[in-house]
């Protein structure tokens, strides 16, 4: 399975690896190869100690399994964490978020909110995340020095935003930043109309026509509640997704975020377009907006990944946290204990969300020719004990703290808990006086 006699980079051998790809599979004693960032080879441990490495690493007790991806989330929104709680999400957004927006948010503010959730979703286990926010470029540029993966999609509104005056000049920018990043190892710009009720037709029309040409992806909160869906009925006659689907949006390259709300009919439409379905469960509860169907829309072929939201509407970046909410989640919705079970929670928290971003070919899964994005978690604590499945201890028994070790393209962002690129005290003092100056109690 290893293609060439050159020496591997690094030589994992964890207790139990969980490719995802195939489906259900647990390999215990085998081992892991990494060579250009890329895996080279993976099988028996007594195979893999016969190859020659720069490095081996022994990782007892451990679970390595692909990076977790957080397929949506607001980055720099960490700066806004626990600042308007307990509301309804038109009430958080108009009355608090908004203002506080508008008052708060530049290039220093998106710079140093997108390094906190980087730092914070990298302990977590996440080697790739998609971020909708004001200052893309900036977010951008934070990825690039972290070593992370992210999608950022550049949010389109049809009013002005902080760093750019309008819909237009939002949409020029997403152009000229996916221009300058199309060849990013580790980047892919995205389109993000904010919403069906903050963006027109004629605004929704552009982004289709641009995303075409770029065979880019759009990112949209679509369905989030269900006074969204009947205003738009009340207001168009129309509901918001029949309405994206008669724009032409809908289809593989469409990341529908939250779809609390779903018919017959959107879902035959969701069905035949091959319309990926972004699933935020703690934000749905916390802000009392709808439950999403996801057993539903899996045994209906819908690929369902899962995602954070913003840590000001959650708390936390904690997507092993948000994966046993789901999988808890989706079997009360569907009234059935069979629905969603670990193995499938996983894969939808980790290849889901790459098929969402259409990076399923080099992410998502541990497989030969994959990038080297993975993540080991130890289950060797007694909360873990014992193991008759791993991963259904690492879904409903383990939280992100035992998350040990991480790598993105086979470099080690995350080693035995510490982060390898960025200063955790500085992060943590920069946020503490965010929160002093917007709390108003800085000298």
């Amino acid at each position: 399975m290893t293609t060439s006699a050159a020496p591997l980079d690094l030589l994992l051998l964890p207790t139990w690896l969980v490719p995802v790809e195939p489906a259900g599979v647990v390999l215990k004693e085998h081992g892991l190869g990494i060579r250009d960032g890329c895996i080279a080879f993976i099988g028996p441990r007594a195979a893999a100690l016969k190859l020659e490495a720069k490095e081996v690493r022994e990782l007892p007790g451990m679970l390595l399994s692909p990076g977790l991806i957080n397929a949506h989330g607001h980055a720099a929104m960490s700066l806004f964490r626990g600042l308007a709680d307990d509301l309804p999400l038109m009430t958080w957004l108009e009355k608090h978020i908004w203002p506080a927006e508008a008052k708060w948010v530049d290039e220093a503010f998106v710079r140093d909110g997108t390094n906190l959730a980087i730092a914070e979703q990298l302990k977590g286990g996440i080697t790739c995340f998609c971020d909708m926010y004001f200052y893309p470029k900036v977010a951008s540029d934070c990825v690039h020095n972290s070593g992370m993966r992210a999608q950022i999609a550049m949010p389109i509104l049809d009013f002005p935003i902080p760093g750019a005056s309008s819909a237009d000049e939002a949409l020029r920018q997403a152009i000229e930043l996916f221009g300058d990043l199309k060849h990013h190892p580790r980047i892919k710009i995205a389109f993000g109309p904010h919403a069906p009720y903050t963006v027109s037709d004629a605004n929704l029309e552009k982004i289709r026509v641009v995303a075409e040409e770029l065979d880019a992806t759009i990112h949209m909160h679509v369905h989030e509640t269900a006074f969204e869906v009947q205003q738009a009925v009340e207001q168009t006659g129309e509901r918001p997704l029949a309405r994206l689907g008669r724009l032409g949006l809908l289809g593989p390259r469409f990341q529908a975020v939250h779809m609390t709300q779903i018919s017959e009919d959107d879902l035959a439409l969701l069905v035949e377009s091959n319309t990926s379905v972004i699933h935020c469960p703690e934000s749905n509860l916390k802000l009392a907006s709808g439950f999403c169907p996801v057993e539903r829309l899996w045994q209906a072929g819908v690929n369902v990944a899962i995602g954070t939201d913003g840590a000001a509407s959650n708390n936390d970046l904690d997507l092993l946290g948000e994966t046993r909410t789901a999988a808890m989640l989706a079997k009360a919705v569907a009234g059935s204990a069979t629905a969603l079970d670990a193995h499938r929670a996983l894969r939808m928290a980790t290849l889901n969300g790459a098929r969402a971003m259409g990076l399923e070919s080099q992410i998502g899964s541990l497989e030969v020719g994959k990038a080297a994005d993975m993540v080991a978690f130890d289950l060797s604590g007694l909360a873990q004990q014992p193991i008759y499945d791993p991963v259904s201890q690492l879904i409903y028994a383990t939280g992100r703290d035992c998350v040990k070790h991480l790598w993105v393209a086979g470099k080690p962002l995350l080693d035995d808990r510490q982060l390898t690129r960025m200063d955790e005290q500085q992060l943590t003092a920069t946020a503490i006086a965010w929160g002093q100056r917007i709390s108003g109690h800085s000298e």
